[in-house]
């Protein structure tokens, strides 16, 4: 048996793992790659494996970094199952329809940069055909469910609370007369979260694959992001400016409107919130259509929890371009959520050298991105072909994040009965990932930081 780390290896994204067993081969997830240029730039090589023999695609979640390449999967003749649980089938259909459209526009802007350098010109990664293809291949499975890939070898989904239908991954493989067990954590929730169930213990595995997104720090309390988001719609109100707030479509986007709601019914929010994001208000539909994975205590409160007097939907380009001229405080919650792409980067064209307003981060900034930079304190951004001073408030909610942080990282691989013998820690940077590590060898854990592309007999 032998494990593959295609990506996701001392960096966050491109999650993308190969499990080679019992005569077969499996991808964990298939992921795009973000943030800097050279990190980017793997999108466009060739697959380390070849797509037309995988049997099986398990994917954890919806998310680009986990997602993203599917299509490119299918492109190249994979022709395998695709399992996930429900609401990940249908939040991975718009989530790889729009990549593809923004993959078709980013292209056609590189290959005018192209031309002009005298570079010959650059294919899509994708169509849409692809996309359509990758999405026939969709098999959902609930979770709790034991699901037989072959007679050797079975899954069970688990929900890890990360989003709407994330789930950790349980693969027992029966191999030479021996069961082994595999657990992929995928992206584990930070629990306490008002949408989502906390991520599910599991008791007993053999190797356990964790993500370490934040397995170096520790988040504000939970309790505070509600506060915290009151207090910076306060304060921009009060200075007459727009609370600005990039976000990422799926789970943050909806968390969001959770809480405007809340402020709303409680006299705390008397300008407009605005949704300038086809595909956040396409993916609030979806997380409608599968209420019934919320806990309980979410319809206890609301009955729609996503509508809200105040809360008015951009669909359209056109509507999105009323706000350059606005004249009222309001919120503007605007794809995407690290500002490389989408709606977000006109508002902060417009709006970001006015220091009435704010700009208020509420996820993860890769390194490279357009967050990351104006987090880390740049004065000057370039921003759709000019450069933007940075004179609003920039603030940021750790509180928000759907990822666990090291304490909650710990005490789901705590949760084991038995230590794992060997523990893989993915998907984080480099600093992150080791200093997790060195956490979880204090703790009596095996643990090995794999590189990009190392392949690992299970022994």
């Amino acid at each position: 048996m032998k494990l593959t780390f295609n990506g996701a290896a001392r960096e966050v994204t491109g999650s993308c793992y190969l499990l080679e067993a019992a005569g077969e081969k499996i991808l964990i997830d298939c992921g795009m790659f973000q943030g800097e240029k050279e990190l980017t730039s793997l999108n466009y090589k060739e697959f380390n494996f070849d797509p037309k023999k995988i049997s099986y695609l398990i994917l954890t979640h919806a998310h680009i970094d986990h997602s993203g390449l599917i299509p490119k999967l299918a492109k190249y003749g994979f022709q395998g199952k695709i399992i996930a649980t429900p609401p990940t089938v249908d939040l991975a259909e718009i989530m790889l329809e729009d990549a593809a459209t923004v993959n078709q526009d980013e292209t056609i802007h590189e290959n005018k940069r192209r031309l002009r350098m005298g570079l010959p010109p650059r294919k899509p990664l994708f169509t849409m055909d692809d996309v359509k293809a990758a999405l026939r291949l969709f098999y959902p499975v609930g979770y709790d469910k034991q699901f037989s890939l072959t007679k050797k070898i079975s899954i069970m989904f688990r929900d890890a609370g990360h989003i709407l239908g994330s789930a950790i991954v349980e693969i027992a493989v029966n191999e030479g007369g021996e069961s082994k067990k595999l657990v992929f954590s995928g992206d584990l929730g930070q629990g306490s979260t008002p949408l989502l169930n906390d991520p599910q213990l599991i008791e007993n595995a053999d190797f356990v694959i964790i993500e370490s997104t934040y397995g170096d720090r520790v988040h504000e309390k939970p309790e505070s992001r509600e506060g915290l988001l009151s207090g910076a719609v306060q304060d921009t109100f009060n200075r007459g400016g727009k609370l600005m707030i990039p976000s990422f479509a799926i789970e943050r986007t909806q968390e969001l409107l959770f809480y405007l709601h809340r402020l709303e019914r409680d006299g705390k929010l008397k300008e407009n919130v605005y949704l300038d994001s086809p595909l956040a208000i396409e993916a609030t539909r979806v997380f409608n259509d599968h209420a019934s994975y919320f806990p309980p205590r979410v319809k206890q409160e609301f009955q729609n929890p996503f509508t809200f007097k105040r809360l008015k939907f951009l669909k359209t380009q056109e509507e999105s371009q009323t706000m350059n001229d606005y004249p009222n405080p309001c919120v503007i919650i605007a794809g995407n959520g690290m500002c490389t792409a989408g709606r977000i980067r006109y508002h902060l064209k417009n709006h970001l050298w006015d220091a009435r307003n704010t700009l208020l981060f509420v996820g993860f900034q890769a390194v490279g991105t357009t967050g990351r930079f104006i987090l880390e304190g740049s004065k000057l951004v370039k921003m759709m072909g000019i450069e933007v001073a940075v004179k609003a408030e920039v603030r940021k909610i750790e509180g928000f994040s759907s990822h666990a942080d090291s304490n909650g990282l710990i005490r789901w691989i705590s949760g084991f009965r038995n230590k794992p013998k060997k523990v893989f820690i993915v998907h984080g940077e480099e600093p992150s990932s080791i200093a997790f590590g060195e956490k979880l060898k204090g703790l009596g854990f095996r643990t090995y930081i794999p590189r990009l592309n190392e392949c690992i007999e299970l022994g």
